[in-house]
């Protein structure tokens, strides 16, 4: 009987990610990766010769491009990590990890590919050269927390790792990072719920970026990372009207899933799990503010999207579905949209399929079919919300098996 509910935690959110000049656009849902040539107009073949275990074998957990667009990478339940080189769609490097990977993050020269694992710990490798089956070496940890998010400061002076017990720790990257990281800058804390998702917003004035946090809280917060001192905080499902303004998230509906920066951090996008549509947030970087700008509704269909991505135009891209959604006809769920105009002064546009960037042939490739039943993403909207009640959510244990448990912990073993 106790068995039954554990199938939830396999459920995994389908992923998105375009490439910064908008080449190339890829999906991931369960273990498929699906990647469309914007400029080819077709789909792109995978070539991976890596090794054992070709592509991956269970959820995808995390994907996304170089900052120049040269690699791409993939990681997830399988314990893999995989690089590929974007311009033959070839997997240039398999990296095996110790346990399953929730995150990953390439350095701004593409030397570095860094991931984290269930456990909360870092691992960094060098892909210099790129040879298959290369080792990971060991860059810091969490002990024991689910990292959650793995994002490099703009200028490269720091990395920033965000987990399931609120915080976010900024680290100073090393000039010799094989040997660890063991310099910390300073934590961001005043989250009160899990950290999802970072990301950065450039300015001229501050090179090392701004940092923009989404939380099971139900937050956007912006952070000057140098200091970790707390900018500002939307409460942006009170603000589009998910909340009264003196409730509070705890049932987790109102979890910001995801956020992105559109036209260079001028305004960033949020999905919340309860909000069909997004939210535009506006950034002045000067004030050092946060502001909703706009709320963008998807009308006609059940759209929850579970990831966000954006190249530098004011084109927004978003996926919404789910892997074995249990009781479905469709076991890798997904349906992609695409929000365009995106601007401070006018309104933005969702996107028809028959406009889509790619059409037809894109939706066939990376949903996997060109329509699904509404129904389904209904579904899929509630099952990534219990998936990640199991992933993020902490469990509160009687006392009676904290000490068993204590006992049966094996991060001792990884400190020396």
């Amino acid at each position: 009987m106790d068995s039954e509910p554990k199938k939830d935690i396999e459920v995994a959110p389908a992923l998105i990610a375009v490439h910064p000049d908008q080449c190339s656009v890829a999906v991931a849902v369960g273990h498929h990766l699906r990647v469309f040539d914007l400029l080819a107009g077709s789909a792109v073949s995978l070539t991976d010769d890596s090794g054992a275990s070709p592509f991956h074998t269970d959820n995808i957990r995390a994907i996304r491009f170089g900052a120049k667009g040269k690699l791409f990478v993939s990681a997830g339940d399988d314990k893999t990590v995989k690089v590929w080189s974007t311009q033959s769609w070839r997997c240039i490097t398999s990296v095996s990890s110790e346990k399953r990977v929730s995150a990953v993050a390439i350095s701004d020269d593409g030397t570095y590919v860094c991931f984290a694992d269930k456990f909360g710990l870092v691992w960094i490798v060098d892909l210099d050269p790129p040879l298959h089956d290369k080792k990971p070496a060991p860059l810091l940890s969490h002990y024991c927390s689910i990292i959650t998010s793995l994002e490099f400061s703009p200028d490269g002076r720091f990395i920033l790792s965000a987990d399931r017990d609120f915080k976010i720790r900024v680290t100073c990257f090393p000039k010799n990072p094989l040997n660890g990281a063991h310099q910390i800058q300073s934590f961001c804390l005043g989250h009160t719920e899990f950290v999802s998702c970072l990301a950065f917003v450039q300015a001229q004035e501050c090179p090392q970026g701004l940092l923009l946090s989404g939380s099971g809280d139900a937050t956007v917060r912006l952070w000057n990372v140098e200091s970790g001192a707390l900018l500002d905080t939307c409460e942006v499902a009170t603000k589009a009207g998910l909340l009264e303004s003196d409730g509070k998230a705890e049932d987790h509906d109102h979890a910001v899933t995801d956020l992105c920066t559109v036209l260079d951090g001028l305004l960033v996008a949020v999905a919340i799990q309860s909000l069909q549509g997004i939210i535009l947030l506006s950034c002045n970087v000067s004030a050092k503010t946060l502001s909703v700008s706009k709320v963008v509704s998807i009308g006609g269909e059940a759209f929850v999207p579970t990831c966000l991505a954006s190249p530098s135009t004011g084109t927004l891209w978003m996926v919404t579905g789910v892997s074995t959604l249990p009781g479905c006809n469709y076991p890798a769920l997904a349906r992609v949209r695409v929000i365009s105009g995106i601007d401070v002064e006018q309104e933005p546009v969702i996107v028809g399929d028959d406009s889509i960037p790619g059409g037809e042939k894109l939706l066939e490739t990376l949903q996997g079919t060109a329509s699904v039943d509404d129904n389904a993403f209904l579904a899929a909207a509630e099952a990534v919300k219990t998936a990640m009640g199991h992933l993020l959510i902490k469990k509160q244990y009687p006392s009676e098996n904290r000490e068993s448990r204590k006992k049966c912990r094996n991060d001792r073993k990884l400190k020396g």
